[in-house]
């Protein structure tokens, strides 16, 4: 059996560490904002290039705090991509606001950033980029249009923790980079977790006061906030894996160019393309093909996992269908239909890859 993600081997080589470190906590028994959060706030900030780092309960939460501390509110809108989980769109409604959703570039599978401009009305308050698949969007034109209409911009970095552009982290482009840390994330804790990293003294200021009831001071409470904290437990593995981060996200990137050498040619397979403007770090490896169901079958009966990430773009969610009914996304709709996620982590082995593409060349089209 090959899985899209094998956390035991991961946990092996980890094991003594944080099974050290969590007995540590269990005995001081502080387990709330505690020493291993602090300093894990602080290494994730240094690593990623940001001023500050916020942990919360999740990636949800981290897009929901972030956006309510950029001043998002009812009947505002945000842009954003509908080729994504739900999560994106959901922190956004959270709050009152309008998700409105643009296409997507059919080889990156990230907002078409030519498709934002002529959706921004008198409503538009921010943008919200999804690093797609450990892809990093292009960032450089983005803000460039966020500051001509002066607009906020919420990165979603839910799947590319580590991930650069021009040697610069995604995370610290916009206002705010939103972060999970759901246990089959880059990096990934045992359970949920997620961070919000922002350069701005004041956002910082809100983010920490919101994800705790609203309080600065025990019992004392000056807005309506949230109970969204990372536990000392989590941040005790995501310290451990953080040290490693680099070399999970190298494996990885070994692994998909291994994957896109042996399928390239392959009739009715499309690789993912790296844009070349930076590093991808490949959360999912997500190629396209017309023949998906066929190839899911196959790699089913051969014990290997594969995963359709995503089989319903958001405008065409039930909870969505009625608003959207006339948004046509067609890009997004199409790959949609073809795409296929095929296993991807830093263990997976040489071998294990080639398996896997030979059976998707005996039942690719032609």
């Amino acid at each position: 059996m090959i899985p899209m993600v094998d956390l035991k081997a991961q946990y092996r080589q980890i094991k003594v560490e944080v099974e050290q470190g969590l007995q540590q906590v269990l005995e001081e028994a502080h387990f709330i904002l505690g020493p291993n959060v602090q300093a894990f706030e602080q290494e994730a900030a240094e690593y990623l290039g940001a001023k500050h780092a916020i942990s919360c309960a999740s990636g949800t939460d981290a897009l929901h705090l972030a956006l309510a501390a950029a001043g998002i509110k009812a009947g505002d809108e945000v842009i954003t991509s509908p080729f994504t989980f739900i999560a994106t769109a959901e922190a956004i409604c959270y709050l009152g606001a309008k998700p409105v959703f643009v296409d997507i570039d059919p080889h990156t599978f990230n907002i078409d950033i030519e498709q934002i401009e002529p959706a921004i009305t008198a409503n538009t308050r921010a943008i919200l980029p999804v690093h797609l698949f450990g892809q990093p969007v292009n960032m450089e034109p983005l803000l460039a249009i966020a500051q001509k209409h002066r607009l906020k911009v919420i990165e979603d970095c839910a799947q590319s923790f580590g991930a650069e552009i021009g040697g610069r982290r995604t995370g610290t482009f916009g206002d705010a980079g939103c972060f999970s840390f759901f246990p089959s994330k880059n990096l990934g804790c045992f359970g949920d977790g997620g961070m919000i990293t922002t350069q701005s003294d004041e956002m910082a200021g809100k983010l920490r006061v919101l994800r705790n009831h609203g309080s600065k001071q025990r019992y004392h409470h000056s807005v309506i906030g949230y109970n969204s904290r990372l536990d000392e437990m989590q941040a005790v593995i995501l310290r451990a894996k953080l040290k490693r981060i680099t070399a999970y996200n190298e494996g990885r990137r070994a692994a998909a160019h291994i994957y896109t050498r042996q399928l390239s040619g392959v009739p009715g397979i499309t690789p993912p393309r790296e844009d070349g403007r930076g590093t991808h770090v490949y959360h999912q490896y997500t190629l396209l093909t017309d023949n998906r169901d066929t190839i899911m079958q196959a790699l089913g009966d051969a014990q290997i996992s594969c995963a359709i990430y995503y089989p319903i773009p958001l405008h065409r969610q039930e909870v969505f269908a009625q608003q959207y009914r006339d948004v046509p996304l067609p890009v997004s709709e199409s790959v949609a239909e073809r795409c296929l996620s095929l296993p991807i982590y830093p263990e997976l082995e040489s071998e294990q890859i080639h398996t896997i593409v030979d059976v998707i060349k005996t039942h690719a089209p032609g």
